[in-house]
């Protein structure tokens, strides 16, 4: 099933949502409104038990070159109040989400691309910080995420030039997790969701959880909360599911619960 709106579309293919930036002509750049229906895209992967995983991605040949400047000169807030940029930044889905890009993810789209938990990038993209060049700065996880994602001096040096990194680099820094030809970037991040969206709905919610924040978790507490979360996962129906699937050699029927 697809759904459409103006600047956001939205399709589903079994436990796979794809979310794709439709603003070509502006290489997907975000306004407050393509903020607002990317926020209800996210809403939906989390809110749908039928849902395990999403892909964002941009129409055209590229992902997404930021904030609308156009919009922003003209007095429009495009982030949102708690969730920020692509009502993404801030406060991402607890589901795992993919990003797959083409041609440029600049500025905050290089954000929105560091928000999501894995990056599908063709050989030809390109992405970069250059705020610095315009007066501003990386204010929407950028200069959070992204020394998290290569080390932290060239990450410095990426934030204070505004230089272009390209996709060969951020391979070689571990920044991407798969690169592909250009023009194949969602149909390779559609092959890793297939992959990702065999296994159990609540292990990946509670995988993405621990993978993303026991780093941030003070040394006294990383066991007890991952032990909370465990516990949780431990007692579902679904970790039943799975070991009864194992024993009788025959492919589990997850029920997200």
């Amino acid at each position: 099933m697809t759904e459409q709106t103006e600047k956001v579309l939205v399709a589903r293919e079994g436990a796979i949502l794809t979310v794709t930036i439709n603003r070509p002509e502006r290489r997907n750049a975000i306004d407050r409104e393509t903020s607002l229906a990317l926020a209800d895209a996210f809403d939906l992967l989390d809110s749908d038990n039928t849902l395990s995983i999403a892909i964002l991605t941009g129409a055209g040949e590229h992902f997404c070159a930021g904030m609308d400047l156009k919009a922003f000169v003209a007095g429009e807030r495009v982030e949102l109040p708690g969730r920020g940029l692509a009502g993404l930044t801030q406060a991402p889905p607890r589901k795992p989400l993919i990003a797959a890009v083409e041609g440029y993810a600049l500025a905050g789209g290089f954000e929105i691309a560091l928000a999501c938990d894995l990056i599908v990038s063709s050989e030809t993209a390109q992405f970069g910080l250059p705020e610095a060049k315009r007066g501003l700065i990386a204010g929407s996880g950028g200069l959070v995420r992204l020394p998290e994602r290569m080390p932290r001096q060239i990450a410095m040096e990426c934030a204070l030039t505004g230089r272009m990194i390209l996709a060969a680099e951020a391979d070689r820094w571990g920044m991407v997790n798969r690169i592909c030809t250009p023009g194949a970037a969602l149909e390779t991040a559609r092959t890793l969701a297939s992959e990702i969206a065999q296994n159990a709905p609540m292990s990946l919610i509670a995988s993405k959880d621990i993978v993303s924040n026991a780093g941030r978790w003070p040394e006294d507490t990383l066991w007890p909360r991952q032990n909370e979360i465990l516990e949780r996962v431990i007692a579902s129906q679904d970790a039943r599911e799975g070991a009864s699937a194992f024993a009788e050699k025959r492919l589990p029927v997850w029920k997200g619960q």
